[in-house]
């Protein structure tokens, strides 16, 4: 049984408001992420609020999972050491609600569909609302089957983001492009999470096909890893993403400190990136 496909009318009035402004200056906006829990509680928390003040403008917060389909093997070491430390939703939720209540700056949740389900869907949606989040990227969610969920989070004001792929054709993008709000994730090349050498001439076709079937904007995610790539998508795209390279700067780093104030330079790289003169989003 298929559920209705129209679009969300969800406001996620933070989370479009960094977009916007973000395009306002001429540049595409700096998404970064981190599982919760990584490498500590008490330290995602403070490594997340540093890419934000580095020069992030939203942040993803990960819902570490034990069995999770499209992260690389670096996210899932990441996974293991908030899990092994005792992570639970109720700590993803926490982490969320002090960096954005830290910092007033878009903070979404980033999952696996099972935990979501397993929590419930009406609970879930009512404790991300309530710690101030803007929204949930699902990357494993059929929008077909995805009725519930974006009642629920439309109800709160919650942005629903979908995950798209150089694969997926013109037609299924119309579709999600009606069901999601906030911005469409654009996988830049099939696969896992990772950092890559190359970002891909894939990811600038997807970008234009999706851009023709919605009128959100299309943020690339999946292989970025330095200024000089970032500089490459932002060129195209209205969102660069970045994972994979924030967790390896703190699985890089002696101590706890030391994680952060990577993190906090890796933004103000990637940040440089985006605003340098490779940079401009298309219209």
């Amino acid at each position: 049984m298929t559920e209705d496909t129209t679009r969300s009318t969800g406001s996620v009035t933070v989370l479009s408001a960094a977009l916007a402004a973000a395009k306002a200056e001429g540049r595409a906006a700096l998404i970064g992420y981190l599982p919760a829990g990584f490498p500590t509680f008490e330290g995602g928390v403070r490594a997340l609020t540093a890419m934000l003040e580095g020069g992030c403008d939203a942040v993803e917060v990960g819902l570490p999972y034990s069995d999770p389909v499209l992260d690389g093997p670096v996210i899932q070491t990441a996974d293991t050491i908030a899990l092994e430390g005792g992570t639970r939703t109720k700590d993803v939720l926490e982490t969320i609600r002090r960096v954005a209540a830290g910092t007033g700056k878009p903070v979404l949740v980033m999952s696996s569909w099972n935990p979501i389900d397993h929590y419930g869907q009406e609970r879930f949606a009512e404790g991300l609302a309530a710690a101030g989040g803007a929204g949930a990227i699902l990357p494993e969610l059929p929008v077909e089957e995805s009725g519930e969920w974006r009642a629920a989070a439309d109800a709160r004001g919650l942005g629903t983001v979908f995950v798209v792929a150089p694969s997926s054709p013109d037609a299924r993008l119309r579709i999600i492009g009606r069901a999601g709000s906030g911005f469409v994730y654009a996988a830049s090349v099939m696969g896992v999470t990772g950092t890559r050498t190359s970002v891909g001439a894939q990811a600038e076709d997807l970008v234009r096909r999706m851009r023709a079937a919605t009128e959100l904007p299309v943020c690339v995610g999946l292989g970025v890893s330095d200024a000089q790539q970032a500089a490459e998508v932002a060129a195209f795209a209205d969102g660069v993403i970045v994972g994979s390279a924030f967790v390896k700067r703190v699985l890089a780093a002696p101590d706890e400190d030391a994680a952060v104030d990577a993190v906090r330079e890796l933004a103000g790289e990637l940040a440089a990136g985006v605003r340098s003169s490779l940079s401009g989003v298309a219209e």
